[in-house]
């Protein structure tokens, strides 16, 4: 016989009235505050690529894709996160007590750090796959050309499908775009070069 859940160490207006006050920006997964680290010059600049693509493809579209500021909170879990970057069509749903979050992404995007890797494609897929109106959830390594694109089978089941892209483009079909990784990758020579000190 299981035991029973223990109480959170924190509720959600808790974190909320925490990560006002706090530097940095913090992740909530319905039990804890996660600080979120930064990310390196790489990891920016490929974040930087995927908005660009994204936006482009998007334009005249009623879909956005918004910055890893967007918080995004997962109402089956009572918990909230920051993607690197994600798509939200129509209008932004937020919940009452957290009008600065957003409930219906549509995509998600994480850049994948060696730190954030495993808790990226494990803990947060599976708050982000209870989101009903989540139907493409993509995982970009930043040291190989290599995307893991988790699509959602059918609306409003729970029913994930697993591909890895290596050549060519990433295809969007809930958005009816594609993401080529040439443009994903574009443009990094230098970005990995060590840092200069400035007088």
């Amino acid at each position: 016989m299981g035991q029973a859940a223990e109480r959170p160490a924190m509720t959600y207006a808790e974190y909320l009235a925490f990560e006002v006050e706090a530097e940095g920006r913090h992740e909530f997964d319905g039990f804890e505050i996660v600080a979120m680290s930064g990310g390196s010059r790489r990891h920016a600049a490929i974040t930087a690529n995927v908005t660009i693509a994204l936006g482009n493809a998007l334009r005249g579209k009623p879909c956005r894709p918004t910055s890893g500021d967007q918080r995004v909170y997962v109402p089956a879990t009572d918990a909230a996160f920051y993607g690197a970057i994600t798509i939200v069509c129509g209008d932004f749903q937020s919940p009452p007590e957290d009008p600065a979050a957003i409930t219906n992404p549509t995509v998600i995007v994480e850049v994948l750090s060696p730190s954030t890797a495993d808790r990226d494609r494990g803990t947060k897929f599976e708050h982000y796959r209870t989101l009903a109106s989540l139907t493409d959830y993509l995982l970009v390594d930043q040291r190989a050309r290599h995307v893991e694109h988790r699509r959602r089978v059918e609306p409003g089941q729970d029913v994930w499908l697993l591909s890895t892209v290596r050549e060519g483009a990433v295809e969007l079909a809930s958005l009816g775009i594609a993401l080529a990784l040439d443009d994903v990758y574009a443009d990094l020579e230098g970005v990995d070069a060590p840092e200069k000190a400035v007088d």
